[in-house]
């Protein structure tokens, strides 16, 4: 069994990760930690856990030191010095937050207002997509976990790109997200008399996912590509669903693009390709690890719509942070997120 520990265990994600982990059958969760509530008992932040976890909060160190895995969910800014004391100790970070995704720090400089105050530990990072950086995770020591939006967006575009079909420069994203993608401090947005009944797009062309989001395409693609990205607060408390736009290189049928999606995500446990005719929603993913893809060509304007839709906080966060640490242990890719997805 190997002892975990989850730093900012309050937050969403946190208390996400607690709930698969439980019943996770090669770990234990060992240490729990959090700034805000220390020394509290985390069925006082969240009753559904009696019984369940019976833990008091700790501080930061206490849960590095009881522990092998690090899960740390927590500010941007937060995690370098986490990642610099597991390093030391020889022990494994898996980080949900920001700070270990973006490989060029003018990126991080410029959109998130801070620098990278460690660079070396950065070099020993590792940012994974399970299904895309798969092969770069097994003996890492700090693994950078994407964010939702950038998640939801890579599985959707990832064949297309890869196979060269569609023009990168034509891209355009329109994403929406439920509320917990906010996290659990509170704002005005978020506020139930604002998000309730409403729809409304925000941070329109500055959100921070968009150089991860390009970063990640222009892997793919093997040069620089900028794109239109547009998040959307939907009045939902979890799911994100993505629906991309771009422009085929050359004429395919549904059923050719259809046959390229299933082909490249065949034996993928957590990637669903829909049928033909079918459309992507939210309500089948939520709760589960899956992303769902749902494919539809434009003949009229050539282009190529995919809708692709996550649960924020498990494959867009806890459960693919889960997948990452299966990985670079050695366990079964799919070990403990056999989580069949809520059907109402």
């Amino acid at each position: 069994m190997i002892d975990v520990g989850i730093i900012g265990a309050t937050g969403y994600a946190g208390v996400e990760l607690i709930r698969i982990l439980h019943g996770h059958p090669q770990v234990h969760i060992r240490a729990l930690g959090s700034v805000s509530f220390e020394g509290q008992d985390i069925s006082d932040i969240y009753p559904s856990l009696a019984g369940i976890c019976p833990q008091k909060l700790l501080a930061t160190d206490e849960v590095i030191d009881a522990c092998q895995v690090i899960f740390a969910s927590v500010p941007h800014g937060v995690s370098e010095e986490i990642g610099r004391k597991c390093v030391d100790q020889d022990k494994l970070l898996i980080d949900l937050g920001a700070d270990f995704r973006l490989t060029d720090p003018e990126d991080y400089k410029e959109w998130y207002k801070l620098e990278y105050k460690d660079p070396e530990l950065h070099k020993q990072s590792v940012y994974s997509i399970p299904e895309l950086h798969r092969e770069k995770v097994k003996g890492a020591k700090i693994i950078g976990n994407p964010g939702c939006y950038p998640t939801s967006i890579a599985l959707g575009l990832f064949p297309a790109l890869k196979a060269c079909v569609i023009d990168p420069d034509t891209i355009v994203i329109d994403s929406k997200s439920g509320v917990t993608g906010a996290g659990r401090g509170l704002s005005q947005t978020s506020h139930y008399p604002d998000c309730n009944e409403a729809f409304s797009p925000y941070k329109i062309a500055s959100h921070r996912h968009t150089p991860e989001i390009e970063q990640t395409i222009s892997q793919i693609v093997g040069r620089d590509v900028l794109i239109t990205f547009v998040p959307h607060l939907l009045p939902v408390n979890r799911g994100i669903v993505s629906t991309i736009y771009s422009k085929l290189k050359t004429p395919l049928s549904p059923k050719e693009v259809h046959e390229l999606y299933a082909h490249t995500y065949q034996g993928e446990q957590f990637v669903r390709v829909m049928k033909e005719g079918q459309a992507a929603n939210l309500k089948n993913v939520r709760g589960s690890n899956y992303c769902d893809i749902s494919l539809h060509v434009d003949t009229r304007t050539n282009r190529l719509i995919v809708v692709s839709t996550i649960d924020n906080m498990v494959k867009g966060a806890a459960g693919q942070a889960i997948q990452n640490m299966n990985l670079a242990l050695g366990f079964p890719e799919d070990m403990g997120l056999h989580l069949a997805p809520l059907c109402f």
